[in-house]
């Protein structure tokens, strides 16, 4: 997958996040949840994009970081959704298994660059 497609796939999984916060219920705590999600699956793209104009190999391995801490914690929030049953899982099944491929990917790119050069 190149630089840009990745781009406008992690864009793509934030507009679904949106939209999907946008239908949640309304109350406090599934506003303080759904937030939380906003802010987590934002980032994913915000900080891949942020990778793509880093200036050395260590700060594209930090801002990757980033992406991967962000995508495992909207992963979380979701779970939540489920857990407090505020969504069904299978609502939430497609958009979960996008982040768990967007971790996953980050992961492996991560990986990919620490062995290359073996001090980061």
């Amino acid at each position: 997958m190149t630089e840009k497609e990745f781009k406008e796939r992690t864009k793509r999984y934030a507009l679904r996040v949106i939209r999907l916060v946008e239908r949640l219920p309304r109350n406090q705590s599934i506003s303080v949840i759904g937030r939380q999600l906003l802010k987590s699956s934002t980032s994913v793209a915000a900080n891949y994009r942020s990778a793509c104009r880093a200036r050395s190999r260590a700060e594209v391995i930090s801002k990757l970081s980033i992406v991967a801490e962000e995508a495992d914690e909207s992963l979380f929030w979701m779970e939540f959704l489920i857990e407090t049953e505020i969504l069904p899982q299978g609502k939430l099944y497609d958009l979960m298994r996008e982040g768990d491929e967007l971790l996953t990917m980050t992961g492996a790119s991560i990986k990919t660059l620490r062995a290359s050069n073996p001090k980061s």
